[in-house]
C-alpha cells in the first residue's frame, strides 16, 4: 500500500502546477492550465482514500513536468498578444 501525499505536498503540487501555468505566453493556453487545474484539483479535494491520492499526486506530477516543458516551448513560440490581454501601454488623459 503506497502511502498517501501530505496535505502540504498536495498543495506546494497546486502551487507548482499553478506558477507554471502562469508561464505560458499564450493567453488562451494560459487560462486553460489555470482553470484546469484549479478544477483537477477541486476534485479531489475531500479525498481521504491513500491509494487514490498516490495515484494522484504521481499522475499530476508527471503532468506537472510536461507542463514545464510545453511553456518553454510556448514562451520560445509565442504570437502577438491578442486584445483581451491587459496591455503595457497606458492612455494618458489630456486636459486640452
Amino acid at each position: 500500500m503506497a502511502a498517501a501525499p501530505t496535505k502540504q505536498a498536495l498543495t506546494e503540487l497546486f502551487n507548482a502546477t499553478m506558477r507554471t501555468s502562469r508561464e505560458f505566453s499564450s493567453y488562451n493556453f494560459r487560462n486553460y492550465f489555470i482553470r484546469r487545474t484549479k478544477s483537477t484539483f477541486q476534485e479531489i479535494e475531500n479525498e481521504s482514500d491513500p491509494a487514490k491520492l498516490s495515484a494522484f499526486y504521481n499522475e499530476r506530477s508527471k503532468e506537472l513536468a510536461t507542463l514545464k516543458r510545453s511553456a518553454i516551448v510556448n514562451q520560445l513560440y509565442g504570437g502577438w498578444q491578442l486584445v483581451v490581454e491587459k496591455q503595457n501601454e497606458q492612455r494618458q488623459r489630456s486636459d486640452n
